[in-house]
C-alpha cells in the first residue's frame, strides 16, 4: 500500500477532528440562547475545547516514545468520536463544557502524533505535505457554518452525531491503510522526551511565544466574529456565514505557504505573515459596510491561515529525527495553551463593556509589538531555526 494513501486517510481524520475544535464557533450565539448563559461563559465553552486541545499534548509526546505513531492516532480517534458524542448528549453547561474538553483532547492527541508522522512519510516534501494537510482541516472549517446552517432546521446536536459516525469510520479506514503499508522508521530514536525538550528548548520557546501569542488574537477574533459583525449591524444568517469567507480563503493559503515554506527562510517568512495578519485586523475593524467586511475577512483569512503550515515546517524541518516527536509535542502544548485563552479573554472584555473595534485593535498593537522584537532580534542572529530546505533526507 502506498504511503500517498495512507496520508488521504489522515486527510479525512484531520478534516474531523478540526471540524470539531471550529465548529463551536457559530454555535456560541445558540450556546446562550438554549443554556441562558451569557458572552463570557460561552466563550468559555469554547475556550475548553482549545484548552482539551492543548492539555494532551505532552502526555501524548511522552506516549510517541513509548508506543507508535499509528496507535496513537489511533486512541485519538477513539477519543474524537466519543467526545462528539458526549456534546450531541449533553442535558446541561457543565455536561457541554466536559463534552467540549474531550473533544479537544482527541485533536490534541492527533496533532502531535500525525504531524511528525507524515513529515516522517515524506521528508523531502515536508512544507507542501504540511499544506496538503492544513488545506484538508480547513475545508471542514469552511462547511462548519453551512454545516451548523443545516442543522439548525431540526437540532444543533445532529452535527454532532454525524461527526462521531463518520470519526469511527475514518479512524478504522485508517487502522487498515496503516497494516498494510511500509512505514519509516525515522522516529526509531526519539526516546528521551525530556532530553529532546531540553536540547530543542531555544526552537520551541521561539515557536511557542511568535504561534501562541498571534493564535491567540486569531482565537478571539474568530469564535466572536458573528457577534462582532451582528454588533457591526449585519444580519444573523450574515455574520454567522462570513465565517465561512474567512475559512474559505484559508484554503488556498495552507497549498500556497505550504510551498513557499520549502523555498523561502523560515523566520522572515513567518513575521510576513505575522505583519499581514496584523493588517487584516485592523481592515476588519475598519470595515463598515457588507462589500468592505468580506473584502476584509478575506484577508485575515488568507493570512492567518498561511501561519500554520510555515510553523509546523519551521519547527518540523529544524527538529532532527531523534527528537522530532518530543520536541513538536512540547512546542504544540506550550502553543496551544497559550492561544487557547484567547476567547475567554475577549468574551470577559466585552461582557466587562469593551467594544469589539478597541479590545481587537489593542491585541493587534500588541503583535505589532512582538513582530519588531522577533525582527530585531533575527537580525542579530538570536533566533533559532534552519532555513528553507532543511527538511532531512529519508
Amino acid at each position: 500500500m502506498s504511503r500517498t494513501r495512507l496520508f488521504g486517510s489522515l486527510c479525512a481524520l484531520v478534516f474531523l477532528v478540526n471540524f470539531a475544535r471550529v465548529v463551536f464557533a457559530p454555535l456560541v450565539g445558540e450556546f446562550i440562547d438554549a443554556f441562558g448563559i451569557r458572552e463570557g461563559t460561552a466563550g468559555l465553552i469554547v475556550t475548553l475545547a482549545w484548552l482539551g486541545s492543548a492539555a494532551p499534548r505532552l502526555p501524548a509526546g511522552w506516549a510517541l516514545t513509548r508506543f507508535t505513531r499509528q496507535r496513537v492516532i489511533l486512541v485519538s480517534g477513539a477519543m474524537l468520536t466519543a467526545g462528539a458524542l458526549g456534546v450531541a448528549l449533553a442535558p446541561g453547561v457543565l455536561a457541554l463544557m466536559v463534552a467540549a474538553f474531550a473533544v479537544g483532547l482527541a485533536s490534541g492527541v492527533y496533532f502531535v502524533a500525525a504531524n511528525p508522522f507524515i513529515a516522517e512519510l515524506f521528508p523531502q516534501r515536508v512544507g507542501r505535505v504540511m499544506g496538503v494537510h492544513g488545506m484538508a482541516s480547513q475545508l471542514s472549517a469552511v462547511i462548519a457554518a453551512p454545516a451548523v446552517t443545516v442543522a439548525l432546521w431540526y437540532d444543533w446536536r445532529y452535527a454532532f452525531y454525524a461527526l462521531a459516525l463518520a470519526a469511527a469510520a475514518s479512524t478504522l479506514l485508517f487502522v487498515a491503510l496503516a497494516r498494510r503499508t511500509e512505514l519509516p522508521d525515522a522516529g526509531a530514536g526519539d526516546t528521551d522526551f525530556l532530553g529532546a525538550a531540553r536540547g530543542e528548548w531555544k526552537l520551541i520557546f521561539a515557536g511557542v511565544v511568535l504561534m501562541g501569542l498571534t493564535s491567540f488574537v486569531w482565537q478571539g477574533l474568530f469564535n466572536f466574529y458573528e457577534l462582532y459583525m451582528i454588533d457591526k449591524g449585519l444580519a444573523r444568517a450574515t455574520a454567522r456565514n462570513l465565517l465561512t469567507v474567512i475559512f474559505a480563503a484559508g484554503v488556498p493559503a495552507f497549498l500556497v505557504s505550504g510551498d513557499l515554506a520549502d523555498r523561502l527562510p523560515h523566520v522572515p517568512y513567518l513575521l510576513g505573515i505575522v505583519t499581514a495578519f496584523i493588517g487584516g485586523v485592523v481592515l476588519v475593524v475598519a470595515a463598515e459596510g457588507l462589500a468592505a467586511v468580506i473584502a476584509a475577512s478575506v484577508v485575515v483569512g488568507f493570512a492567518i491561515h498561511m501561519l500554520f503550515p510555515a510553523g509546523d515546517t519551521y519547527l518540523l524541518a529544524s527538529l532532527p529525527d531523534e527528537s522530532r516527536a518530543s520536541a513538536y509535542a512540547m512546542f504544540s502544548a506550550g502553543m496551544m495553551s497559550t492561544q487557547a485563552a484567547g476567547s475567554w479573554v475577549v468574551g470577559e472584555a466585552i461582557e466587562a463593556g469593551a467594544g469589539y473595534d478597541a479590545v481587537f485593535l489593542a491585541l493587534a498593537g500588541g503583535l505589532s509589538v512582538l513582530v519588531a522584537a522577533y525582527a530585531a532580534l533575527y537580525r542579530l542572529g538570536r533566533v533559532p531555526g534552519g532555513a528553507a530546505g532543511a527538511t532531512r533526507a529519508a
